[in-house]
């Protein structure tokens, strides 16, 4: 697949503060990205450099091969975006906001038409086509924006944080339609603070920290490269605990969490935990509690950045982020 977006070596600064440190990445055309970082990581800097919101200051970055700095109302003409913060007119119909949206980027009228039957029959708004967006349910409102990114035909749609706030049944459904996007060709470039979503949909997962890539890949390759299994595992002596596990054959890391200690292991969780245990007991230590589970994105992200990504949900930056300094 030919790369549709092209990062090299992109660095941004606000005064002496560098919030993006020379960081290379391509997405691949007709891929789901996803993009993960916690606040202040540099992941909105980024962002808004690619859809222009934000000046080129160093670095190469071509998308849909349209120079960013060059060809910059070639490379917005082929993106498409729906914000994490509603952005729709109160007062207009589901029908009309995608007509409006369609005059103000002057699609002809038969083409502009045809294309709102088409994505009003994709989201499943059929029925809500006269109905007022104020009076929209949350899920139907992000399908609608989805609809209206859409509308020119980007070959890039930029999603930030499409079901926050929706209840499991609608997130469901939204993944359905990103999915269906998609397989019409077009790239998605995400971000989300749920896991679960990143692991359902991403090809591609990048991880960004302090302004640098910290870790990229598949959802598998990302969890495999943890270990194994993991245990999660509360003691009476968890300094000492670390001590004799740290330098155990098949432990590959001992970490300290908010509930204990986390032992990953790079064997088979059911056959080394009982090792685990005798270990610990021939050493004096009480185990409190002991639980054993598959390495997951969560793990993935506690990892790399040493914190949750859950935790990052309150205070989060949107595209649309225009505050002085905010990365």
């Amino acid at each position: 697949m030919n790369e549709i977006i092209k990062v090299e070596n992109l660095s941004h600064s606000y005064g002496d503060l560098l919030a993006v440190d020379n960081i290379t990445f391509s997405v691949k055309k007709g891929q789901i990205f996803s993009f993960l970082g916690p606040n202040g990581a540099g992941k909105t800097t980024t962002i808004n450099i690619l859809i222009t919101l934000l000046p080129l200051q160093k670095g190469e970055v071509t998308l849909s091969g349209f120079d960013l700095k060059k060809q910059k109302d070639k490379v917005r003409d082929s993106i498409g975006i729906v914000f994490q913060d509603e952005v729709l007119d109160r007062d207009l119909t589901v029908w009309e906001t995608l007509e409006f949206h369609g005059k103000i980027y002057s699609i002809p009228k038969e083409i502009r038409r045809s294309r709102i039957e088409e994505l009003i029959q994709l989201v499943e708004l059929t029925s809500k086509r006269d109905e007022y967006t104020k009076n929209l349910s949350g899920g139907m409102k992000r399908r609608l924006e989805i609809a209206r990114g859409l509308l020119t035909r980007p070959d890039i749609l930029f999603l930030d944080e499409p079901t926050l706030g929706l209840d499991p049944q609608t997130r469901m459904r939204i993944w359905e339609y990103i999915k269906k996007v998609n397989d019409e060709g077009i790239t998605i470039f995400l971000t989300t603070h749920y896991m679960d979503e990143a692991d359902q949909l991403s090809d591609t997962i990048l991880i960004i920290d302090q302004g640098k890539i910290i870790a990229e890949g598949t959802s598998e390759s990302l969890k495999n490269a943890l270990g194994k299994d993991m245990v999660y595992l509360e003691t009476d002596d968890n300094d000492n605990t670390i001590e004799v596990l740290r330098n155990t054959k098949g432990i590959l890391n001992v970490k300290r969490s908010s509930k204990g200690l986390i032992v990953v292991i790079d064997e088979e969780g059911s056959r080394f935990l009982p090792k685990i245990i005798d270990l610990l007991n021939r050493n004096g230590i009480g185990i409190l509690s002991v639980s054993l589970k598959k390495p997951s994105l969560d793990d993935v992200f506690l990892h790399y950045t040493g914190r949750n990504i859950r935790d990052e949900q309150q205070g989060k930056e949107s595209f649309s982020s225009k505050r002085k300094g905010g990365i």
